[in-house]
């Protein structure tokens, strides 16, 4: 690779290292701004903050939307609103640097449950990674001594599984298929909107939206427009943008780095203290993730792309891989989060984005 070529590459890659730093502080931002009782009214204000700009961004596109994929993304929005109640109810619960970590596990979980729908088995590498993080959540929940594991953790990992079924679900359901990838994300996050509004409306489900804004302070002000700016809108379009110009294993490889950041900016920003036994299940988790993503994909591991190679400019990005669920829906690229790109590509969800 040429110098001028090398330099090109890292200009690429720096914005999409950066999304996955975003999002791995997207955890610690998440907490300092909700509490149990703001939960959906954080939710429903976040959003409210990107929606319009994803809607007069894509307009034209999302007219062009027809009456299965507007269908299709409704439900997808459905699942959407699933993975940021159980995220954000969990780090509220939980410390920042289990959460990062816990979500991690939609990497692993993603593969399984995909070749159980398909009746493949698995590389025994990836079997024995998935151990490997399994044995890393037990010990990281488990630092202070072995006990129930606490509602933010199981939260979670419920949120993990809920991205799992997010990612499989754009995977196969047709009418999403060849649709836009903004266009899809806009009207999910819609979905999911609309989804916290109807829930706040609800009696015990905690403070209003506006009750919420107006007890804010300068700093829950601050933590709110970073999720909404750079843990979603950033982050969204940062992945539209590279993956067009590199490959989208190159994006998901950087993004898949998001854990590292969740467990560093948790333990040094945070204050968490894991414990010895916590810190061997975050070093578990850590190489346990890296090592089933690439143990699941041989093939991409064999033929690595060429950082020098620009991608076309009007390649369609494919949406049949997730997105975090915090930033709006990569075309999955899964994306602890938020919303959705592709699962080898790596859409927090969202974000899930928290």
């Amino acid at each position: 690779m040429t110098v001028t070529a090398a330099r090109r590459a890292w200009l690429t890659d720096l914005p999409v290292l950066l999304v996955a730093v975003v999002w791995g502080s997207s955890y610690l931002a998440a907490k300092g701004v909700t509490t149990g009782q703001t939960v959906l009214a954080v939710l429903v204000l976040r959003f409210a903050v990107v929606l319009p700009v994803l809607v007069v961004t894509g307009w034209r596109r999302l007219r062009a939307l027809n009456g299965p994929q507007l269908r299709g993304a409704g439900l997808l929005g459905l699942i959407l609103a699933a993975i940021f109640v159980l995220e954000t109810y969990g780090v509220v619960h939980t410390s920042a640097t289990n959460a990062g970590l816990i979500i991690s596990l939609t990497m692993v979980l993603t593969p399984v449950a995909e070749s159980r729908l398909n009746g493949t088995r698995l590389p025994r590498p990836f079997v024995a990674a998935a151990g490997l993080s399994v044995l890393g959540v037990v010990l990281l929940t488990q630092g202070a001594g072995f006990s129930e594991p606490s509602l933010g953790d199981l939260l979670m990992l419920g949120a993990a599984l809920a991205r799992t079924v997010h990612v499989l679900a754009m995977s196969r359901m047709r009418s999403v298929r060849g649709a836009d990838a903004m266009s899809l994300t806009t009207v999910q996050l819609g979905g999911a909107v609309l989804v916290f509004a109807v829930l706040c409306a609800v009696p015990g489900t905690g403070a209003t939206p506006w009750a919420a804004a107006a007890g804010f302070g300068a700093a829950d002000w601050a933590w709110l427009l970073y999720l909404s700016v750079f843990c979603t809108l950033f982050a969204f379009f940062v992945q539209m943008w590279a993956v067009r110009r590199t490959s989208p294993s190159r994006v998901s490889l950087l993004l898949g780095t998001e854990p590292v950041w969740a467990a560093v900016v948790g333990i040094a920003l945070a204050g968490d203290r894991p414990g010895p036994l916590g810190l061997l299940g975050v070093v578990l988790i850590l190489a346990g993730t890296a090592w089933g993503r690439t143990a699941a994909d041989p093939a991409a591991r064999k033929a690595p792309v060429r950082a020098d190679a620009p991608a076309r400019e009007d390649a369609p990005v494919r949406n049949d891989a997730p997105v975090r669920e915090d930033a709006p829906v990569r075309d999955e690229a899964a994306v602890r989060e938020g919303a959705p790109v592709r699962n080898d590509a790596p859409v927090r969800d969202e974000a899930a984005v928290p």
